[in-house]
């Protein structure tokens, strides 16, 4: 009998242009995986996130309950996708799901809490390196922030950045909203079964008309 498997992706939002492992790559990784294990892929999750935060990160639970219903494996790219909180991978391991890691399958759940250990001890150790060296500028006199006027080629830096990380967060879905659009369907019906099947905005809410036009526009624009 065929393993059925939940996928889950997540891009942090702030290394999502940056990344050497956005949703296009993990995606690519995942489908290969999927097709030599012979794995059925019954939904996948995205989320655009920060790994270290637990507030808005909907998705992965989400994620969690299907497989648990299913008996399915929740399969994700790469460990370091899933979380960098240990409590949340102990907590996901006692959960009772199975799940798996793309880039290190045959990891048993000792080597995956270790390296959870690893990744919260790095995460830690950047946010204190960051405070004592502001502090440390503080010290010195030098004034934080940015108290010039933006020239207007950064702003259009940041302009291009917000939008190609908007083309990358929705390039996985404008194929399959571009294919319902040509079937006839409208952009309610098209939002509707987006969210019937699970599919999420980037910021984890509930597809509308309006966000499935904006996105059929910009893809489209940036296709063309």
């Amino acid at each position: 009998m065929t393993s059925k498997a939940v996928i889950y992706y997540r891009v942090s939002r702030e290394k999502q242009a940056q990344s050497g492992l956005g949703l296009e790559a993990q995606a690519a990784a995942v489908t290969a995986f999927v097709r030599q294990r012979g794995l059925e892929a019954v939904a996948e999750y995205t989320e655009i996130e920060t790994g270290t935060s637990k507030k808005r990160r909907t998705e992965i639970f989400k994620a969690i309950d299907h497989a648990q219903r299913e008996g399915a494996i929740l399969l994700i790219a790469k460990l370091d996708r899933l979380s960098r909180n240990l409590h949340f991978v102990s907590g996901l391991l006692e959960s009772g799901v199975k799940f798996t890691a793309v880039d290190m399958p045959e990891a048993n759940n000792l080597t995956i809490q270790l390296m959870a250990v690893m990744a919260e001890h790095e995460a830690k150790a950047i946010s204190a390196r960051t405070k004592e060296a502001l502090q440390a500028a503080k010290a010195r006199g030098v004034r934080l922030g940015s108290p010039e006027p933006m020239p207007e080629a950064v702003r259009a830096k940041g302009r291009e950045a917000v939008r190609q990380n908007f083309l990358e967060g929705y390039r996985r879905h404008y194929g399959y909203m571009r294919l319902m659009r040509d079937s006839g369907l409208s952009l309610r019906d098209i939002a509707a079964r987006l969210n019937g099947e699970g599919y999420r905005t980037r910021t984890g809410c509930e597809w509308t008309a309006v966000q499935v036009s904006r996105v059929l526009n910009k893809l489209s624009n940036a296709s063309g």
